[in-house]
């Protein structure tokens, strides 16, 4: 049974930052991308950022300059650090694994709130 845990939501002002986490337990292939993506309310889930194991990373064009995703494959954990938040950062945020490649399963975590004050 793999399970996501994601932690290091919050509420901060605009220009503010905050980092969260994201880790994987249970059998995790070497093959995966891991990544973070976000719902404001009303909106479907969109894609923040995705890194694979090798780390390579892509980013949505909202976000690129101002968050860094990065991973610790030693703890199977990966990070979302976002500088520079604006009000429309404001959204739950879950952490997405694809394990494995041919087949591939898709786990979510709980997500975790994260707030912008104008």
């Amino acid at each position: 049974q793999v399970q996501l845990v994601e932690s290091g939501g919050g509420l901060v002002q605009a220009g503010g930052s905050l980092r969260l986490s994201c880790t994987a337990s249970g059998v995790i292939v070497s093959i995966n991308v891991m990544g973070w993506y976000r719902q404001a309310p009303g909106k479907q889930r969109e894609l923040v950022a995705t890194i694979t194991n090798t780390g390579s990373t892509t980013y949505a064009h909202s976000v690129k300059d101002r968050f860094t995703i990065s991973r610790d494959n030693t703890k199977n954990t990966i990070y979302l650090q976002m500088n520079g938040l604006k009000p429309e950062d404001t959204a739950v945020y879950y952490c997405k694994l694809d394990n494995g490649a041919r087949p591939q399963f898709t786990y979510w975590g709980q997500g975790t709130q994260v707030t912008v004050s104008s």
